[in-house]
């Protein structure tokens, strides 16, 4: 059993260090090409920093794990804001635009929503079965569109000035080089973690679903755990937050919306009660900008949320 565990750090790892990279070079090379600021941190960083979770996806999808896919999705969505938030919060109190608090957070909401009418097909509509058909993978792609135009919008209303400051200029090859590594890093990293996940989960004799709940959403999250810590460290609050939602609304609109299109997911209504705790979150959220201090995350809010994640951890365990 280590050696599946072994191989599953290792595809992570993998994973994470693709994801940089790609983000590193195609970055540099839009900035050398003039595209404007706004474009850069819509596509390519947005893109790129979600493409571990859109590759483990794809694999599982493709390989008929979709257990594991949808877990994927579901668990890294209950991690960014029980645990993320919840460490970040604890570091320093995290404020939060209001554009984050009445736009943001509902449409999080919808998205997870939308995610439990559309995979309970047998109890919403009486059909036979509990799909994510390619149909509704193309409706949660249009709404990841209407997302996409808003943050455009809300985008152009603000500064873009310190958008490129974070994006380091290499020369062309170098650019280049690190896209191209950074794709095959992804592919191999994520064909590895998927491999030693199902490997594991046969092993220990646990569900698909569990080791997607778990290790690997917690290790998809890694990235937006890192982001989110420095920029609470360096007191960038009110983004530390805004990007946590946004990317719960990319998990769902565009990573599972993308997969379902190009391979129906089965959906297991077991994972229900996974949906109702990432719903629950998602409100609790929302509940929190309204108590003591409005619009922030308290230190007392972050330590909530991570024994709620504990609490969460040790219930997905029981169910195994």
């Amino acid at each position: 059993m280590l050696i599946p565990i072994l191989f599953l750090l290792l595809g992570l790892g993998i994973l994470i260090i693709g994801g940089d990279a790609l983000v590193r070079g195609s970055a540099s090379i839009a900035k050398k090409l003039g595209v404007k600021p706004i474009v850069i941190g819509l596509t390519i960083v947005a893109f790129g920093t979600s493409a571990p979770e859109l590759i483990v996806n794809l694999f599982s999808a493709v390989q008929g794990n979709t257990d594991l896919a949808v877990g994927n999705v579901i668990g890294s969505n209950i991690a960014n804001i029980l645990l993320i938030l919840g460490v970040a919060a604890c570091i320093f109190p995290l404020r939060v635009q209001r554009a984050t608090t009445w736009k943001e957070i509902p449409f999080a909401l919808l998205a997870a929503g939308l995610v439990f009418i559309m995979g309970n097909d047998l109890l919403i509509d009486g059909m036979s079965f509990n799909t994510l058909s390619r149909s509704e993978g193309l409706v949660l792609i249009a709404f990841f569109a209407i997302f996409l135009y808003y943050t455009a919008v809300l985008a152009k209303s603000e500064s873009n000035a310190e958008e490129t400051n974070g994006i380091k200029l290499y020369s062309l090859a170098t650019s280049i080089s690190f896209t191209i590594a950074g794709i095959i890093a992804l592919f191999l990293g994520g064909k590895l973690l998927v491999d030693n996940a199902v490997i594991l989960a046969k092993l220990a004799g646990l569900s698909e679903a569990l080791i997607g709940f778990t290790i690997v959403a917690i290790g998809t999250s890694l990235p937006e755990l890192v982001t989110s810590v420095i920029a609470a460290m360096k007191k960038q609050d009110d983004l530390a937050v805004g990007n946590i939602v946004g990317s719960n609304i990319f998990n769902i609109f565009w990573i599972l919306g993308l997969t379902s299109t190009i391979v129906p997911i089965p959906f297991n209504t077991a994972m229900n009660l996974d949906l109702m705790v990432n719903i629950g979150a998602t409100v609790l959220l929302f509940l929190f900008m309204f108590v003591h201090s409005r619009h922030r995350i308290n230190r007392w809010q972050g330590v909530t949320f991570l024994l709620l994640y504990v609490g969460y951890l040790a219930l997905a365990i029981s169910r195994g």
